[in-house]
């Protein structure tokens, strides 16, 4: 029977990821990424990036781990990961050539204009623009990754002893297993030196993801687990909200990515009471389906994978070339990537060919 919680707090998930990135684009608090600002001031709305940053792509890899649990409980491991192959290393490479160089062009448009590009050939512009536009498949390429280290793992577990043991942990255990999300910050280089992989480690953090990649595979893929969150739904719904709160007061104005950040004890507290109180809301109160969560069930992960070129360049052109204010340049950006999102992923799964190399979908 198909977990409608499971699908729902996915696509509203990936919503929020989507506005995010609204946000994010022109943040003034030194995050790597986007166009910059409107001035040096204080900007308000970028709280939403301190509310939303340190629990929803952790809960993604949580979802994932769950839902690789009970695609691999109904197909054998070498089809399930031929499946994965084709639907996230896909258009993790061979979607940047055939589609997010243009992400990539937006991206670098700025070295562009300051001549750093000139008399660069056109091809090796063509591959810069196509690594640059990697852009949010970063989680896809890490969750291809994670999903080979799992098997590995169910090598280790083939009676699934791990698993039926984890799927005894009570409500306790299972907030106290916070501590791994601190663990797993603690993995970040604290450091990074400039000119180096650091930066591009920290981005990924594929050891910090691997965590809830596999407490999705082996805790909470646990019906009986599933039931014991549901019912304190609104206690840690409540605890969540005040430990963001206080992270976002005492906080605001710092750059909420820097390693020191992610790992620091209120973040990671909050992180992870998001984490559990949105599993737990929806498990309680959003199991069902109908037209409109159906379809976002299918199309999330597509509009995840082309949003970002509506950010990117509505977002640059409006910033550069307009006079606009920002509250309109938020609000159109807002509407164009909820809109036109949406109707790039549906041009571009008619078409074959790039259905397969955008998408990962079978041509």
């Amino acid at each position: 029977m198909r977990k409608h919680w499971l699908d729902n707090l996915r696509w509203v998930t990936v919503l929020l990821v989507l506005f995010y990135h609204v946000i994010y684009f022109y943040n003034n608090k030194g995050v790597f990424g986007g166009i910059g600002g409107f001035g040096d001031g204080p900007q308000y709305q970028d709280v939403v990036m301190y509310i939303l940053y340190p629990w929803f792509m952790p809960l993604l890899f949580l979802l994932a781990g769950i839902s690789a649990r009970y695609a691999l409980e109904k197909h054998p491991a070498r089809e399930w990961f031929k499946a994965r192959t084709r639907k996230l290393l896909v258009p993790g490479t061979i979607g940047l050539l055939v589609f997010h160089w243009m992400v990539g062009y937006f991206n670098t448009v700025v070295a562009a204009r300051s001549g750093a590009l000139d008399g660069m050939p056109g091809v090796a512009k063509y591959l810069l623009w196509a690594f640059s536009g990697i852009g949010p498949l970063w989680f896809i390429q890490v969750l291809w990754l994670l999903s080979l280290v799992l098997l590995l793992v169910r090598a280790l577990d083939k009676q699934d002893k791990c698993w039926n043991w984890c799927g005894k942990a009570g409500i306790v255990p299972i907030i106290l297993l916070g501590i791994l999300f601190w663990a797993g910050a603690r993995t970040l280089i604290q450091n990074p030196r400039p000119e180096s992989p650091d930066g591009l480690l920290n981005l990924y953090k594929p050891l910090f993801y691997l965590i809830f990649f596999l407490l999705g595979y082996f805790v909470f893929s646990h019906e009986e687990v599933q039931e014991k969150l549901g019912k304190v739904w609104i206690p840690l719904l409540g605890c969540a909200v005040v430990s963001g709160a206080v992270l976002v007061v005492t906080t605001f104005g710092q750059d909420n990515t820097t390693p020191s950040y992610l790992g620091s004890p209120l973040n990671c507290l909050y992180g992870w009471l998001m984490c559990l109180a949105m599993m737990a809301w929806f498990k309680a109160k959003f199991d069902f389906t109908g037209k409109f969560a159906g379809y976002m069930t299918k199309s999330s992960f597509g509009l995840y994978i082309v949003h970002y070129l509506v950010v990117a360049s509505f977002g640059y052109m409006m910033k550069t070339y307009t006079q606009l204010p920002p509250v309109s340049m938020y609000l159109i950006l807002t509407v164009a990537v909820f809109v036109l999102s949406p109707l790039l992923y549906e041009l571009i799964r008619r078409i074959p060919v790039i259905r397969w190399c955008v998408l990962g979908e079978k041509g």
